[in-house]
């Protein structure tokens, strides 16, 4: 994701493996997780679509 999509007031956050990035105003419909859903509200037992991280691998992206 190149350009910067997100809302304000939504965070975006990056897992450490593949630079995925989870972006709270987009969610991951293709996931389950519907656009808005903050990242607190994700499941723990998530993982990343792209490389199966666990939630615990995403940091809050710091511009």
């Amino acid at each position: 994701m190149s350009e910067d999509t997100s809302k304000p007031g939504f965070r975006r956050y990056v897992c450490f493996y593949c630079g995925t990035v989870y972006d709270e105003a987009l969610g991951w419909p293709d996931e389950g997780i519907a656009p808005g859903t903050l990242w607190e509200d994700v499941p723990e037992d998530w993982v990343c679509p792209d490389c199966a991280a666990t939630k615990s691998d995403f940091s809050l992206q710091d511009w």
